[in-house]
């Protein structure tokens, strides 16, 4: 089993490289479910607690159902994990629709939930599937204090262009991705924008930005508990400017069975942005719980195990 322990890109791949298929048998052409029972799993997560923490629901669930399971957690980036999963070291990830659409097609335009699921089920290397998403979603969001949606009554990201200056923080690229500066100036004509760039994910730095008043509109990620937390008012996206971005299982065919597809598909349809906000609030703070017992919980809570 690969170290639980953030590893580096290249010794990801070397240490993917070591696994194996136990499914290899059950291959199918069609691209439906494969026609045997599916005995182990080999089941990745990127490098960040979310993303474990959904993997980890994915083993305890199929494991309850008799399926084997290999934990190949923190194993990087999607340039690591989707290679992985083509050359069969590990079966199934959770992934987000949006950002692995994008992966896929860099030239894409589609923004919409439907739209990028199509789009997927065409630029899908051969042999990966993706199972229905989940109603969670992680993504970038614009967010300000009550009292400044009070104030300037925002209720959309375009009630922005009434101001007379907006001052925001988020990553560096906000600056030049579709879904930033260039999209809210030529979708929402949002063009007053005086922009801090701070380079930590919408974490920390980036809400206290917020809420001490440096800026006035922060993008921070939907399933980050300091939203509920500090009662942020997130903007909304009528004319969805920011791509969906729904968690959904990517796994290989071969690796699929009834069950297994059964057992995915009710805990993608039990899974949502405001379990996901809670989930990685237990993550964080003084009393950390590991993803294990997070997961564990989850899972009896929603008579999934």
């Amino acid at each position: 089993m690969i170290s639980r322990r953030l590893m580096t890109l290249g010794a990801a791949l070397l240490l993917l490289t070591a696994c194996s298929d136990p499914n290899t048998t059950d291959q199918v052409d069609n691209g439906d479910q494969a026609a045997g029972a599916v005995e182990s799993v080999s089941i990745g997560s990127a490098n960040f607690p979310e993303s474990e923490i959904i993997a980890e629901i994915y083993a305890q669930a199929l494991e309850a159902d008799g399926v084997e399971v290999d934990r190949n957690f923190q194993i990087g980036a999607r340039e690591v994990y989707l290679p992985a999963l083509e050359n069969a070291e590990i079966d199934l990830m959770p992934d987000y629709t949006g950002n692995l659409l994008t992966y896929l097609d860099p030239e894409t335009t589609a923004t919409s939930a439907e739209d990028i699921e199509a789009e997927l089920q065409q630029t899908l290397p051969e042999g990966l599937e993706i199972l229905t998403p989940a109603p969670a979603e992680n993504k970038d969001s614009l967010n300000v204090t009550p009292e400044f949606a009070a104030e300037h009554d925002l209720e959309s990201i375009g009630d922005l262009a009434a101001l007379e200056q907006v001052r925001l923080a988020a990553n560096p690229e906000f600056a030049e991705r579709s879904y930033g500066l260039p999209g809210m100036a030529e979708i929402y004509g949002v063009t007053n924008v005086d922009f801090t760039a701070i380079s930590d994910g919408g974490g920390p730095a980036t809400v206290q930005a917020l809420l001490d008043g440096t800026v006035d509109v922060a993008d921070i990620y939907t399933t980050t508990p300091a939203i509920e937390e500090h009662s942020l008012v997130t903007l909304e996206d009528p004319d969805e400017m920011i791509a969906a971005q729904y968690i959904v299982p990517v796994i290989r065919t071969e690796a699929m069975d009834d069950q297994v597809v059964e057992t995915l598909n009710q805990i993608s349809a039990a899974l949502t942005t405001e379990t996901l906000m809670e989930m990685n609030a237990l993550n964080s703070g003084e009393d950390v719980q590991e993803p294990t017992e997070i997961a564990a919980d989850w899972l009896e809570e929603n008579d999934l195990n």
